[in-house]
């Protein structure tokens, strides 16, 4: 599969005012790569990996409510948001089938020809088995990678009967046989939804597990600047407390605050280590007022904005 096997967003630009311009006239119908193209959005609305983990289904719908938000924010006024723009494209969505597995196998090629290309892929999920799909397409490529887990569950689960869920995409990149999973760092547990043998497991294969109540905002600038790349950084919205955002297939009470989230987001987004992202576990069909829809976008948005930090 390639990107010209996407489907479209189907979305279009805001009706706004020439001088008031919104994200969505950058990405609204521009699926064009380029040899100028540095970043690439692409949704994967799968969430049958959520129903194989016993969530609640629904983040399927993700990718779309998080584009509504998204083109509807302004570009930042600082130097460098715009003009990142002009080499951002909405891919659109993969078209997939419902079969975990191939979907994954589908997606890592659709990442891993983005990372051939220089291009780096923001994917907006769908449910947590996003990840694994997202890790191939570094197999796909022969890539080493780093792997930063923004997570309140360490989703390190094995598989179930033989079949991937959304609780395991860490334990299938962990264990692969490519070994092609060079670290692996969870941030932002919460100890009531991690078992002692998870952590030992992450432990014997060399992770780190960071908790909830050690993100201080240095604890975060740290992680997001330090880690050696290339590495992937995944963005799982339950970690975040569930006033903020409601709509995830297992809502974070307790959770971090969305102001850190953010933080984590544009750090990350800043440091050259990454070269890929996702946001995932956005669920519309359990978010108030649209929150976490917003919040999803919110943070597409800090990543874009410590993107168009980075020299070049």
């Amino acid at each position: 599969m390639t990107p010209d096997d996407l489907l479209p967003p189907a979305l279009g630009a805001p009706d706004t005012a020439p001088d008031d311009p919104r994200l969505g006239h950058w990405l609204a119908g521009n699926r064009v790569l380029t040899g100028a193209t540095r970043v690439a959005l692409v949704g994967f609305p799968s969430d049958e990996g959520v129903r194989r983990n016993g969530g609640r289904p629904g983040a399927a719908d993700g990718p779309r409510a998080l584009r509504e938000a998204l083109y509807r924010m302004t570009p930042d006024a600082g130097d460098g948001f715009a003009a990142l723009l002009d080499r951002t494209v909405d891919l659109g969505d993969l078209p997939v089938s419902g079969n975990v597995e191939a979907d994954q196998e589908a997606l890592g090629a659709i990442v891993g020809s983005l990372l051939e290309r220089g291009v780096l892929p923001i994917l907006l999920g769908g449910g947590h088995e996003t990840a694994y799909g997202h890790f191939l397409g570094y197999v796909e490529v022969g890539r080493d990678v780093r792997i930063l887990n923004w997570d309140a569950h360490a989703d390190v689960r094995p598989l179930k009967a033989g079949r991937a869920h959304s609780g395991s995409p860490f334990y299938q990149a962990l264990t692969h046989p490519s070994a092609r999973c060079a670290g692996y760092t969870v941030a932002g547990l919460h100890p009531w939804r991690v078992a002692a043998a998870h952590r030992a497991f992450i432990g014997a294969h060399g992770g780190t597990v960071v908790g909830l109540a050690d993100l201080s905002p240095a604890r975060i600038h740290t992680l997001a600047t330090s880690l050696p790349g290339p590495a992937m950084a995944t963005f799982d919205l339950d970690l975040v407390d569930a006033a903020a955002a409601p709509g995830v297939s297992a809502p974070g009470v307790g959770g971090l605050e969305a102001g850190r989230w953010l933080l984590a987001a544009e750090a990350c987004g800043g440091s050259p280590a990454f070269t890929s992202f996702e946001v995932v576990e956005l669920n519309p069909r359990y978010d108030e007022g649209g929150r976490t829809a917003a919040l999803a976008a919110l943070t597409v948005w800090h990543l874009l904005r410590g993107l168009a930090s980075r020299a070049g």
